[in-house]
């Protein structure tokens, strides 16, 4: 089994690889492996699933683990979720190490396909250690020089100095918070990496209203 091999058939189900690392600290798992959705094309594969049409609570919780798990199934592995805890699988963690995702300006996780709107569905351990490709020598932030993430907060929510969570909740339910929560935030949509990244405003919209 090669990373590339792993791919295509994440590929097929509208995931991508986030990245891999070898961990420590999981038994028996060598090599771990982070699912991220694949842009453009995720978001109309997950609402022609039963899970988006059948009324139950969290359903892309429940579509990540349907389909990560037979993925690693069919390859032999062990999935993961982030939803899996208490106590919760250190995905910002394994992100980090994976080499392929920073802490941003605005402290969220910036990827390097992904940007700010890097979302991790699950990701899948296997036995065998697996050679990982190289990793960009830099995070994007790194030559990004508006850093436009800084100040792109209409509520004064989401900056540097940290995240006030009931500011925002707040914000997103009067009129003038009506674009972010229609629209998906605007500090995650000013990062140019997101801005190629293909997300649909569809499923930025799902988040936040998820979100509140």
């Amino acid at each position: 089994m090669t990373l590339e091999r792993i791919e295509a058939r994440a590929n097929a189900a509208a995931l991508s690889i986030f990245g891999a690392l070898h961990p420590s600290g999981l038994d028996g798992i060598e090599t771990l492996i982070l699912l991220g959705p694949r842009e453009p094309g995720f978001w109309t594969t997950f609402t022609g699933s039963p899970e988006h049409r059948d009324d139950a609570p969290d359903p892309l919780d429940r579509w990540s683990k349907r389909v990560i798990g037979a993925l690693a199934g069919e390859i032999g592995g062990s999935a993961f979720f982030p939803s899996d805890g208490p106590p919760y699988p250190p995905f910002f963690r394994w992100a980090l190490d994976s080499g392929r995702a920073w802490q941003s300006p605005v402290r969220l996780l910036v990827h390097d396909t992904a940007g700010l709107f890097a979302s991790y569905r699950g990701a899948i351990g296997l036995a065998e250690r697996l050679d990982l490709p190289p990793t960009p020598a830099a995070a994007p932030c790194d030559s990004c020089n508006d850093k436009s993430c800084l100040s792109a907060c209409p509520a004064g929510a989401l900056t540097g100095d940290g995240y006030d969570v009931p500011a925002c909740k707040t914000f997103l339910q009067t009129e003038a918070g009506r674009d972010c929560l229609t629209g998906g935030c605007l500090v995650r949509r000013a990062c140019p990496v997101s801005q190629r990244y293909g997300r649909l405003q569809q499923q930025s919209a799902f988040h936040m209203r998820a979100f509140l």
